[in-house]
Formats: C-alpha cells, structure tokens, sequence
C-alpha cells in the first residue's frame, strides 16, 4: 500500500475508467487521481490533473457513458499543478464551475480563477449528494477535504477524501506556508475523528487504486470498502512526517 511509481509520459499512466462504488467514479490517471460523482442531476468532478493527460480524463468521461458538458461543477482539492493544470480547459469544455479553498486563491491563479470559494463547513449540493468540506491546511495553506454518502445495493457509504497528503511540502526548503507542520498534524488529527467507509485518494497511491480496480474487475470483490484504510492512511501521514521533521534535524 502507498506505493508509487515514475512516469516519463502521459500516456504511461493511463488507467481504464471503472465505477467504485454506487455513484462514484474513478476516470484516471495514476500519476493524478480524478474522480466523478454522478449526482442524478450532473456530474461533480473532483481534480482534472496535469494538461497533459486531459485527453485521457475527455475519453474516460465518454468511455463511463457522460460526456463533459453533464459537468456542473469542478472541486480542486490545491492549487498545486498536477491537480489544476487542466482545470481552466475542463470548465471550458463544460461551462462547470469551480471551487478551490479560500487561501489557496492566489497560488491557484497561474492555473485558473475559481468561481467558488470554500471554507469549514460549506457544501455542494446537486441532485441526489451532498458533498461536506473541510479545511485540511498543511500541504498547501488552502487544502480542502470532503465526504458525501453514496448508495449501493441499499446500503448507504460514506466517502471521502484527504485533499492534501503529500510530505514533500513538510521539508524546510519546500513549505507552502510558515507553520504548515503543525497545520498538517492538526488536520490530520481533525480528519481521524472522521468515519470512512470509501477511502478515495487524489493520487492513486494513496488508496492503491490500480490493485483494488484490477480485483474489483477480475472478481467482484470490491477492496474501496474497507472503514480502517482512512485511518491507517492518516496514521501513516503522521509517521511520515515525524520522519521528514527528523531527517531536518540531523
């Protein structure tokens, strides 16, 4: 678990688009999660990625049977690049609007403006989801975080993501913000109070996506269930970045 890999080109990293669970989709790409919620009323995409796979995410989006312009609205989780790049074309294709944490506007500006600004506890609601925020600083100082319930054989799950988890921005030579450490630990230790059903991540490697989809498709056993995994992938922040804070110190 929690392993990634390299990926020279785009196209390396392609991954058939595949349905987790209920109304939650996921449409590429292992180098940059993205995912959609199909609320009965459009589609809520979460994280168009790089530019350069938004060719693969237009073809998933065909592929699962939708088609861009059912897009209503676009949550970007940071501004960091490999999650917004393609967003100003994605809302170009569809007309959808986007939302992006209120302090990560202005770093966001060299990838798009947002339409929608979201703080603690603000929510999406279209059709049949409603989709919960929360601030999750650390990464970057504007981070989000949210949870919805989705619907399976009449069993109701509720999923969610941590918006920001990568340590790269904990190392003294890359921090987002002064103070962005003990942000972190504290929006980790916020989201363990969370409970999880469906643990999606906004990198593949976060939830090993690309096993779980290749058992789901080969046996119908669907490993995103599991109600440990988000807190075990929290615990592991936190023993990650205790190391990175040790490593600074030596």
């Amino acid at each position: 678990m929690f392993e990634r890999r390299k990926i020279e080109n785009p196209w390396e990293g392609k991954i058939e688009p595949f349905k987790i669970i209920g109304n939650v989709y996921f449409v590429g790409t292992f180098q940059a999660s993205a995912h959609i919620i199909d609320t009965g009323d459009g589609l809520i995409f979460i994280d168009p990625g790089y530019s350069n796979t938004l060719y693969l995410i237009v073809d998933g989006i065909y592929k699962l049977g939708f088609k861009p312009t059912d897009i209503k609205y676009i949550i970007n989780t940071h501004w960091h690049g490999d999650h917004t790049e393609a967003t100003a074309a994605l809302r170009d294709l569809s007309g959808a609007k986007t939302l992006l944490g209120k302090d990560d506007v202005e770093k966001a500006k060299k990838h798009f403006i947002p339409d929608i600004l979201v703080g603690d506890g603000y929510t999406l609601t279209l059709g049949n989801t409603t989709v919960e925020f929360m601030e999750t600083p650390g990464h970057t100082k504007g981070t989000i975080s949210f949870f919805f319930n989705t619907v399976e054989n009449g069993k109701i799950y509720r999923v969610g993501m941590f918006g920001g988890a990568g340590a790269n921005t904990m190392q003294k030579e890359r921090f987002d913000f002064e103070g962005c450490r003990e942000a972190y630990r504290n929006s980790l230790h916020r989201l363990m109070k969370e409970k999880v059903d469906v643990f999606i991540g906004n990198h593949t490697w976060n939830n090993d996506t690309f096993n779980k989809a290749k058992v789901l498709k080969e046996t119908g056993v669907n490993l995103f269930i599991d109600d440990k995994l988000f807190i075990k992938f929290l615990t592991f922040c936190e023993s990650r970045l205790d190391e990175v804070i040790k490593a600074d110190s030596n």
